[in-house]
């Protein structure tokens, strides 16, 4: 019997390890911050993209994507490219691809692993073609920060900040070339299951990114 016990154990053990391993944190390629169109052109060129292509984006599309999104633009400071209500900085943003489910961490500029396993359904709800995109980028915000969570002007304050983030997304991809369109709909009960995320944060708008397929 304690043998049987050992190698159950062993055998939940190396799961587990093998289930941990599937994905890796990813470092992204330094920003490059001279690329893309001027701001006005960026302006005039945005529009909501629904057609992706299922081509995986470049390491390094992917990381000034994220950069925009809500990368550190002055270091010294610790300021981020996107403004939030009293600089609390209370937008995370998951990033959902293919092989897993990760977390951009601004400081370091990498993909922390949260889940391995393909989850952008859960981000679709039955619109297919989320699903096509190879990135859809998920803004939590983690009401915490702001004050009291249940609070109604709190969570409001939230979805601004995500709002904001959104819009640095929509317009890096129109002006470096990618396709986007912002999205509320989403499954957010799995979704918080999937991320582990607290009852005080708050999934709130998503944007599927990737190239579109009528430019191919």
């Amino acid at each position: 019997m304690k043998h049987l016990l050992f190698l159950l154990l062993l055998v939940f053990n190396v799961c587990t390890t093998m289930s941990a391993q599937q994905i890796e944190p990813i470092k992204l390629n330094a920003p490059d911050k001279t690329r893309g169109s001027v701001i006005m052109k960026a302006f005039a060129d945005r529009h909501s993209e629904r057609n992706f292509s299922e081509k995986k984006l470049s390491l390094q599309d992917l990381s000034d994507l994220l950069w925009a999104a809500c990368g550190i633009n002055r270091p010294e400071k610790g300021m981020v490219t996107a403004p939030s209500a009293m600089n609390r900085q209370d937008i995370d943003v998951y990033v959902i691809m293919e092989e897993g489910a990760y977390l951009y961490d601004p400081k370091t500029h990498e993909l922390q692993p949260v889940a391995a396993g393909d989850f952008r359904p859960l981000i679709a709800v039955g619109q297919d073609y989320v699903n096509k995109a190879p990135v859809s980028l998920l803004m939590v915000s983690e009401l915490s920060r702001l004050g009291d969570a249940n609070n109604a002007g709190t969570r409001m304050t939230g979805a601004i900040d995500g709002g904001i983030v959104s819009q640095n997304i929509s317009l890096v991809c129109s002006g470096i070339g990618l396709a986007t369109v912002p999205r509320t709909s989403m499954n957010k009960d799995e979704l918080a299951k999937v991320l582990k995320l607290s009852p005080t944060q708050l999934p709130i708008i998503n944007n599927p990114v990737g190239y579109s397929a009528t430019s191919e």
